[in-house]
């Protein structure tokens, strides 16, 4: 069996219309796959302030990759697929999300680095996928999105092989019936791209 990583960062939960896009991809997903979930909203996963820092970095020192502090990156490092819902936020990801991200970019799990300076992916997921919708009227490519781009880069760091993105944008500004019709449409490319798995 396959493993994909779903990270839902739906922060209004069940009335989300991210999770809607989530359901309708994992619906699709191929059977070869089990479906491992984080619910960013009810991890409780911090940022790194000065103490926690130095701590982590004491253990890096020491070598004590087995330390509780690393299990979400050794997952994060081992998913086949990684599958990420979360709305569009200050131009960009939900600090839940960030800081999820501060917290599995650990050295010696999800990426390396060599005495020159040269950083190498560690992660084995083929893909990493972005369900997300936008309240404003930004579409995909926009200069104001900056969600992509820093998931994609993101990818070429932690050696992920692809990024692919479905979003559904406007749902706050076009009327009832058009946004519908755009989250409808969202819905089935997240099935479609569910099933490329």
């Amino acid at each position: 069996m396959k493993k994909l990583l779903f990270i839902d960062c739906c922060i209004r939960g069940e009335v989300s219309r991210t999770r809607r896009l989530a359901a309708s991809f994992l619906s699709s997903l191929p059977a070869e796959y089990t479906v491992e979930r984080l619910d960013l909203g009810e991890l409780p996963i911090l940022p790194l302030d000065r103490k926690r820092y130095f701590a982590r970095e004491a253990l890096l020192d020491g070598g004590k990759l087995c330390d509780p502090l690393f299990d979400l990156a050794k997952q994060f490092a081992a998913a086949d697929a990684v599958l990420i819902a979360t709305p569009f936020w200050d131009m960009g990801i939900p600090a839940q999300l960030k800081t999820y991200f501060e917290n599995v970019s650990i050295a010696g799990i999800t990426f390396s680095c060599d005495e020159a300076g040269e950083f190498t992916g560690l992660c084995r997921a083929a893909r990493m996928i972005l369900l997300t919708t936008r309240g404003m009227d930004i579409p995909d490519g926009s200069e104001m999105e900056q969600a992509s781009p820093y998931l994609k880069a993101l990818c070429t760091f932690f050696g992920i092989g692809g990024f692919e993105m479905v979003s559904a944008w406007g749902m706050d500004v076009e009327p009832p019936a058009e946004a519908e019709k755009r989250l409808s449409a969202a819905a089935a490319s997240a099935a479609e791209l569910a099933k490329s798995l």
